[in-house]
């Protein structure tokens, strides 16, 4: 995930739009109050907190990996629009570059 934060800042660096899709176990990133110590991943709270003074202020979330996961937008550190998983393949159509990890 941080080499992926670090593509999306460095795009919003060279002031692209830039816009952020997460799913499934990445919509714990956003999650309020984690604790990333015992998880095995890296705490990457500050760096997505990083995201509206770069101007990337589009941040999406699948609806279906929230509720898999038993999250909804209100345990999330910051406001996301949801998108559905049957979507998933016309919304990336509107974007000119797409990068997934």
């Amino acid at each position: 995930m941080q080499e992926m934060v670090d593509i999306i800042l460095t795009t919003a660096a060279f002031e692209q739009d830039t816009s952020v899709l997460l799913l499934d176990d990445a919509v714990f990133h956003l999650k309020t109050n984690q604790n990333a110590q015992n998880s095995g991943y890296k705490n990457t709270t500050t760096l997505f907190d990083l995201f509206p003074t770069m101007d990337i202020n589009l941040l999406f979330v699948e609806s279906e990996s929230m509720a898999e996961r038993g999250l909804i937008p209100e345990m999330l550190t910051q406001s996301v629009q949801l998108q559905s998983r049957d979507t998933l393949v016309d919304f990336m159509t509107q974007f000119d570059i797409v990068f997934s990890s």
